[in-house]
């Protein structure tokens, strides 16, 4: 009996996930204007972002960023050590990925992939300063400034109804 529940169950399951999946199938094209919108929203609620490089192995490198406030043009900024690894992996490939998320809420994510450079340029470094960084002696000699200019932007947004595609799950996205 607990067997026949459980087949029974699954195939309810399955039929409802179809259904669902043809109702999201059918929708129109979601406008690009949304999605730049929907991006903003997530970003704007993210202290904290990942910042995916590729080392000289090929490995992939996440690691926890605190961006600049992102502008209207989706540029990305960070502030981070001359010596770190993150500096020598997009020396050596700027290719790059940022990711934006607030798991306590689930309202979606931002993927943000673009062009990296390293910035080694004092004055705007000193523009563009944290109060915290006064705690770190000597941040002006050991600081140097990451600038991402992005190429493309995935979105999946609860609120504006961005949502994989149900074959392929790749999130709607636009092209800068």
């Amino acid at each position: 009996m607990k067997r026949l529940f459980s087949l029974f169950a699954s195939i309810m399951l399955i039929s409802a996930s179809g259904s669902i999946f043809s109702e999201l199938s059918g929708q129109s094209p979601v406008s690009r204007d949304t999605i730049i919108l929907a991006a903003r929203e997530i970003i704007n609620e993210t202290v904290y972002c990942g910042l995916a490089t590729i080392d000289s192995s090929g490995q992939p490198r996440i690691r926890t960023m605190n961006p600049f406030p992102v502008q209207d043009d989706f540029v990305i900024w960070f502030g981070t050590s001359r010596t770190s690894r993150k500096v020598t992996e997009i020396k050596d490939n700027p290719k790059v990925s940022v990711y934006f998320a607030n798991h306590l809420t689930a309202k979606g994510y931002v993927t943000i992939n673009g062009s990296a450079s390293v910035i080694d340029d004092r004055e705007l470094l000193f523009k563009m300063k944290r109060e915290y960084w006064d705690g770190i002696p000597g941040w002006q000699d050991k600081f140097v400034l990451i600038k991402i200019i992005p190429e493309t932007i995935e979105v999946i947004n609860n609120k504006h109804g961005l949502h994989n595609h149900p074959d392929t799950f790749k999130a709607p996205a636009v092209s800068l």
